[in-house]
């Protein structure tokens, strides 16, 4: 779809249409001044990944953590199916920004709270039918399906909480608000957390602990969030509507023009998540120790992959903004300088996991076979966290040029190449062929983005 707003120049006020002047071109050190409190609030997402996996991992057996596994698939296409809430908020306020309409940015993070809040109550409505298919569809244990199943049903009330914060995220990453960003995360994360080991840990409640505190420190976040983005919005009004003008909010072209952008990336997500999903699933029917083993490897690589998509983050912010104020070369210094800096990270934490990542896994888990079977695929494991900086940066750049039709056609491709790939490796070598086609898989989706990059940069004057 169009990167540009709907409506006519004018409708939003004296403010609407404008462009400002061509900006100074972004600085290495500019990108890294927008991205370090993106960098620590997305690392305290896989802190928490580790944490609760080693509160189980040193107090239960390979069937929890395998729950643990599993249940952290589900949510990540209950919820990550809505991806599109923090996604697509960020691109649109990201390019009212540019375009120095304030208004059209309040209205972008209304229609996406609106539209969280509703699909959020659906959710846990719907939790048993959800839960029933999960466990058709994901292929493990009786035992690790139950204990999965008491972490389901704990988590979900949590839904609509969630749903909305990725709309306030969205908002803030779009105005480039990223110390506000890591306030919140931490205390998103810093909270569940603690009341994870509370609740796990000390009081002994298991995987259902995790799902309680989970879901309470989702509803704490949400209200600070609002309150917090409220705040940046009524600091940075220039226009002379209304705060939450309601008939702009409801303007059908821009709702059509929002709801065309979420619905492609909702299927380029749910076309990433179903190539997690298909790891785990493949994990699970070569066995318990196996599917254990390798969620404790996924856990360094969601630890890349946040730390990696704080590049991506600012990618959207200053590519949006470029956008939406028709420069060109600011988009390509938003892009050229963000991924420069995000490759060096890659190689620096792929280095940095063959050296120690074996010692960590042994503090994640006192389990022999486990630690054995993690060990043979280390190698994989950090060529993975190499060689994905390329699709994260690249999501970036078309998440904030709102080209989303582009990033779904690239996940769907590259899904269908994971799975001829581990359909043809694992039958002869295993788990390491599973690792062997998962890492084919990010590559796959990079170049998918890459080839549509000359489009998009001839598409801005």
């Amino acid at each position: 779809m169009s990167s540009r707003r709907g409506g006519k120049p004018g409708e939003a006020g004296p403010s609407s249409g404008r462009r400002s002047a061509a900006p100074k071109l972004i600085t290495r050190a500019e990108v890294l001044q927008l991205t370090w409190p993106i960098v620590l609030a997305n690392a305290a997402v896989p802190l928490l990944g580790l944490v609760d996996t080693a509160v189980i991992g040193r107090s239960g057996g390979a069937n929890d953590l395998g729950a643990i596994a599993v249940g952290a698939v589900v949510f990540s296409f209950v919820y990550w199916s809505f991806g599109f809430l923090r996604m697509g908020t960020t691109g649109f306020v990201a390019q009212a920004s540019g375009a120095q309409d304030s208004a059209e940015a309040r209205a972008s993070v209304t229609r996406a709270l609106l539209l969280g809040a509703s699909i959020g109550v659906v959710i846990v409505l719907l939790q048993r039918p959800i839960a029933a298919l999960a466990w058709q569809l994901l292929g493990a244990s009786a035992d690790t399906e139950a204990r999965a199943g008491e972490y389901f049903r704990a988590r979900i009330w949590g839904a609509p909480a969630t749903l909305c914060t990725f709309a306030l995220f969205g908002c803030l990453i779009g105005r480039g608000k990223t110390r506000h960003l890591l306030a919140l995360q931490l205390l998103l994360n810093g909270g569940n957390i603690a009341l994870d080991v509370l609740l796990a840990g000390v009081l002994g409640w298991g995987v259902r602990g995790l799902g309680i505190g989970t879901a309470a420190a989702e509803w704490i976040t949400l209200f600070a969030s609002l309150w917090l983005v409220h705040r940046v919005l009524r600091s940075e009004r220039r226009d002379v509507e209304a705060m939450f003008a309601w008939e702009r909010v409801f303007k059908r072209e821009r709702f059509v023009a929002m709801l065309r952008s979420n619905l492609d990336i909702m299927l380029r997500t749910l076309f990433l998540l179903a190539g997690f999903a298909w790891f785990t699933d493949r994990s699970a029917q070569l066995g318990d120790v196996t599917l254990a083993a390798n969620h404790v490897l996924l856990q360094f690589v969601s630890f890349s992959a946040f730390f990696l998509d704080g590049y991506a983050f600012a990618a959207e912010s200053l590519v949006g903004k470029a956008m939406g104020a028709g420069d060109r070369r600011g988009l390509d210094a938003a892009i050229w300088r963000s991924t420069e800096l995000a490759g060096i990270t890659a190689l620096a934490l792929a280095g940095l996991f063959l050296l120690v990542g074996m010692s960590a896994v042994n503090w994640l888990t006192t389990l022999a076979d486990v630690r054995v079977a993690a060990a043979e695929q280390a190698p994989w494991c950090a060529l993975y966290m190499l060689l994905s900086f390329a699709a994260f940066q690249l999501d970036g750049v078309f998440i904030g040029a709102t080209r989303t039709k582009a990033m779904r056609d690239a996940s769907l491709g590259s899904l269908l190449v994971f799975l001829a790939c581990s359909a043809l490796l694992m039958p002869r070598f295993g788990n390491t062929g599973l690792w062997a086609a998962f890492v084919v898989y990010v590559v796959a989706r990079a170049v998918g983005l890459a080839v549509q990059l000359p489009a998009l940069r001839r598409s801005v004057p």
